[in-house]
């Protein structure tokens, strides 16, 4: 995937799959520490044993919908041609939590992408879930959470048209001054 917003948005579908009723999704980008983290959070049911042996193996997956799995496996690779990893810890009927880390300044790291695009497209896809995300750039942190969006709104749907136009591009100015306050 050309960008790191492509995984998030797959990981994050992987856990409605898997029953989430709350995804948190968080990016951390310390610039200074060379450092580039994700992290997605859900609730769901957790991933069986056998799948977390071999998570990494894109000829396995849990679905019935396609024959492999490419999410976590993709990711991993990812991770690691940047010198960095992924880890998953995941419990029965208690989530699952993956986390990707990056040397930021790796050459062969993608660009983390349309964060915006990805958050608003789960919403509009998924609007019985619930959706925290972070995003922090060198300690400065920006945080959407739809429940708060919802009472905030009131009777407005948040995937009314007009709505999602301007969360997108609430989120994009958000994370354009995060950028701006913290150098280039």
């Amino acid at each position: 995937m050309r960008e790191l917003s492509l995984h998030i948005l797959d990981i994050a579908e992987n856990g409605i799959t898997a029953g989430a009723d709350c995804i948190h999704i968080l990016v951390e980008e310390a610039r200074t520490a060379d450092l580039l983290t994700i992290k997605i959070m859900d609730n769901g049911h957790g991933m069986p044993a056998e799948k977390i042996e071999k998570m990494t193996d894109p000829f396995v997956t849990s679905r019935t919908t396609r024959r492999v799995g490419l999410g976590l496996s993709l990711i991993a690779t990812a991770a690691e041609r940047c010198e960095g990893r992924l880890t998953v810890e995941t419990e029965p009927d208690a989530g699952t939590k993956v986390k990707a880390i990056f040397r930021y300044s790796h050459i062969d790291r993608a660009p983390v992408g349309d964060m915006a695009a990805t958050i608003t497209t789960l919403i509009i896809g998924n609007p019985q879930i619930e959706f925290v995300y972070s995003h922090i750039i060198d300690g400065e942190e920006f945080t959407l959470d739809t429940r708060e969006l919802k009472t905030e709104m009131g009777h407005l749907s948040l995937t009314n048209p007009v709505v999602i136009h301007h969360l997108t591009a609430s989120i994009r100015n958000s994370l354009g001054q995060l950028t701006a306050n913290n150098g280039p």
